[in-house]
């Protein structure tokens, strides 16, 4: 029988502070190296004196964490796990529409490990990116393995990201890509997504103190940069001001109904969305047990100031009907889109695409003409975001055809005069999404292609 050394060393694992999922471990005694090394080569970095990091782009630090004790405690090495820590580690939780439906949680988390470690990959220079482009929602990437020199073909971002190809040679794989994504086609990688951003700046600085100086005051900034503040607040408020509305609990405790006295009105609230999953539905009805009239989603970052006023006209009760059977038209689309064009945001057509873009080009209002045409399907024919682009948005509101021009252009209206604050440096661990029905996506990711335009 075997018994287990005893090493001078204290482990203390705790939730990163500042940044999203993050785990920090806190090494003390006079053998703190040893442990030390056997965080290093599980991938947790050094960020300052015996103070490591694991921060990763799938957000399952809680879990790797977790496995890193296990291995620790089973060296002779004495762990802490915090509380908050523990809560972590026991959350049930999965990606909301994700995009492989049929794997189970272990798999799930299988993917993303392997995505992880492209994603590593790249990082220490191992994977060399020759040239990347945007497909659809997503971003494609072509690159080479200096070690082996194997070429591939990379599909996803983040934690979707896969290995979607492989090529002999760089020449090989380059053609191929160009031959797909020739217009797209950017050299190098991709700039870093919040997510890999986030994951970097973890690794670049040591866990800020939480008994630090105060966080800077609020800067005003346009209602669509503005913080999404807290949603469930403004539900609350919305439903005591509103004696017509009524809150209605699903079996689960993760989604809130609000029902409007006529039933033709309803709100559909996701509390523990990711923040670029639907947090929001709102849906109209001829009748409380017809078809859907239009319906609307908004993402769990939409910022405060965009979420009220849409709950403002909801509450106006003005404009709730609409003519079904009747096509968008040119009228429909100046009405709901004034406000922008009078505050000289840049408009542009590209073939379906009607666009509304913000001076800084940071936000901006997309109107599907074709979605358009199929008003019974309730297709998403309207698109307000905000962020990098309309195919990358931070977040995103989405409208079907007869959705009120009245509620657009209130919409409009906040885009281009409404502010909000926004705090600075506020980065914080988000709520995991549990087990649960998944809300209508905007549009999900899609994974596991092979180069073709059949993509």
């Amino acid at each position: 029988m075997t018994t287990a050394q005893f090493i001078d060393a204290h482990v203390r694992l705790d939730v990163h502070p500042t940044h999203p999922s993050a785990v920090t471990a806190v090494l003390t005694g006079s053998q703190a190296h040893i442990p030390h090394v056997g965080l290093e080569a599980a991938n947790w970095t050094v960020v300052a004196e015996n103070t490591l990091v694991l921060a990763r782009i799938d957000h399952e630090e809680p879990y790797w964490a977790e496995k890193a004790a296990q291995q620790l405690a089973a060296d002779g090495v004495s762990v802490e796990i915090t509380p908050r820590l523990r809560e972590a580690m026991a959350e049930e939780w999965t990606w909301a529409d994700y995009p492989m439906p049929w794997c189970t949680r272990s798999e799930i988390r299988e993917v993303s490990d392997a995505a992880q470690k492209i994603y590593d990959d790249i990082r220490h220079g191992q994977l060399l990116i020759h040239a990347h482009a945007e497909d659809g929602h997503t971003t494609v990437a072509v690159g080479t393995y200096l070690g082996s020199g194997k070429s591939v073909y990379l599909h996803g971002e983040n934690h979707l990201r896969q290995v979607a190809d492989t090529f002999d040679s760089p020449a090989a794989a380059l053609v191929a890509f160009e031959r797909v994504h020739g217009a797209a086609m950017r050299p190098g990688p991709a700039p870093m997504t919040d997510t890999e951003r986030a994951a970097a700046q973890a690794k670049t600085s040591p866990p800020a103190a939480e008994s630090g100086p105060p966080h800077p005051p609020p800067e005003t900034v346009p209602a669509y940069a503005a913080d999404a503040g807290d949603h469930d607040a403004l539900l609350e408020a919305f439903l005591a001001a509103h004696g017509d509305w009524e809150k209605w609990r699903t079996w689960s405790d993760e989604t809130t109904h609000a029902i409007h006295e006529s039933q033709t009105l309803r709100i559909e609230r996701v509390h523990e969305a990711h923040p670029r999953e639907t947090a929001w539905t709102v849906a109209a009805y001829e009748t409380p047990v017809s078809d859907r009239m239009w319906v609307l989603t908004a993402t769990a970052a939409t910022p405060a100031p965009v979420l009220q006023e849409l709950l403002d006209h909801l509450a106006d009760g003005d404009g709730w009907d609409t003519a079904v059977g009747a096509l968008v038209d040119e009228k429909t689309v100046a009405a709901a889109t004034q406000p922008l064009s009078e505050a000289g945001w840049k408009h542009t057509v590209d073939g379906r695409w009607i666009g509304w873009t913000s001076p800084a080009g940071d936000a901006g209002v997309r109107f599907d003409a074709f979605a358009a045409q199929h008003p019974s399907q309730n297709l998403a024919t309207w698109t307000v975001w905000a962020g990098p682009g309309p195919d990358r948005p931070t977040w995103a509101l989405t409208a079907s055809p007869h959705t009120p021009s009245s509620l657009l252009a209130d919409l409009s209206e906040t885009l281009a005069h409404g502010t909000g604050t926004r705090r600075t440096n506020t980065a914080r661990r988000p709520r995991s999404v549990r087990l649960r029905p998944s809300p209508p996506a905007i549009s999900p990711p899609t994974t596991g292609h092979t180069i073709s335009r059949g993509l």
